[in-house]
């Protein structure tokens, strides 16, 4: 793909959504959680700079690269707990809205996972990595580069 606006040049127009994203990471969802949920919305989005982020990130977190190969297939994997498959369903059907929204059973399912302050939380981070999906496709960002933070790397 070829690169057309390199957005990061704009930090000022940036700047809510990197404190959002920095917010995110501290929002009390557990971060291996948090790390597949931001890749398997990247996946449905075909974000591929984001799935390279973050499959990046999982794995200097400690993620194994099994459940990272499967996250697309997760319903039909049995190494993903019950809170990653509600947060996973919660997920695809918040990203994925359609024309009558997130159905009361997905919600249920949910609610049996999560708090409603987690829900929240967790509606929230997908929010953000739609977001940041739709900016990485529309500008065509090239895949590839990305490298976790030394922090999580250590």
């Amino acid at each position: 793909m070829s690169k057309r606006l390199s957005f990061m040049k704009y930090p000022k127009a940036l700047k809510p959504l990197l404190d959002f994203s920095a917010a995110m990471h501290e929002c009390g969802l557990e971060a291996p959680l948090v790390e597949l949920v931001l890749m398997r919305v990247s996946q449905i989005n075909g974000c591929a700079y984001c799935m390279d982020m973050h499959s990046k990130d999982a794995r200097a977190a400690g993620e194994t690269e099994q459940r990272l190969y499967v996250l697309a297939g997760w319903r039909e994997a049995s190494f993903y707990s019950e809170r990653e498959c509600a947060a996973f369903e919660w997920a695809e059907a918040v990203t994925r809205l359609g024309e009558h929204g997130v159905s009361d059973a997905v919600y249920d399912r949910a609610r049996a996972s999560f708090s409603e302050e987690e829900l929240l939380s967790l509606t929230l981070l997908v929010g953000l990595i739609n977001t940041w999906n739709r900016i990485n496709v529309s500008f065509q960002t090239p895949a590839g580069s990305y490298k976790p933070a030394a922090k999580q790397a250590a």
